[in-house]
C-alpha cells in the first residue's frame, strides 16, 4: 500500500493544475411573485462566475436593490386619475 501524499508525482500533478476556477453552489431560487425582489434574487446567480473578491460588488447591488424594493412598500398608494377628486 502506498502513501499518495508521500509521492512527489501527485504533489508535481496538484501544482501544475493551478487554483480551481469559480463555481456555481447551485443553490435554487424560489421565485418570490415580487417581480422586483426577483429579479435581484436572479442577479446573485452574477456571483457564480466571479472570484471571492468580485461578490462584494453584486452583494451590495442585491443588497441596495432589495432595500430599495422594500421602501416602496413603505410608500403610500400613488393615486388613480379619478381618485383625487374634490
Amino acid at each position: 500500500m502506498t502513501d499518495e501524499a508521500a509521492d512527489p508525482r501527485v504533489d508535481a500533478a496538484a501544482e501544475h493544475a493551478g487554483p480551481a476556477g469559480p463555481v456555481a453552489l447551485g443553490i435554487v431560487r424560489t421565485p418570490t411573485g415580487h417581480a422586483g425582489v426577483d429579479a435581484q434574487l436572479a442577479r446573485l446567480a452574477d456571483a457564480d462566475h466571479l472570484e471571492a473578491d468580485g461578490h462584494v460588488e453584486v452583494y451590495e447591488d442585491v443588497h441596495r436593490g432589495l432595500r430599495e424594493a422594500l421602501t416602496a412598500l413603505d410608500a403610500p398608494p400613488v393615486p388613480g386619475p379619478y381618485e383625487n377628486r374634490s
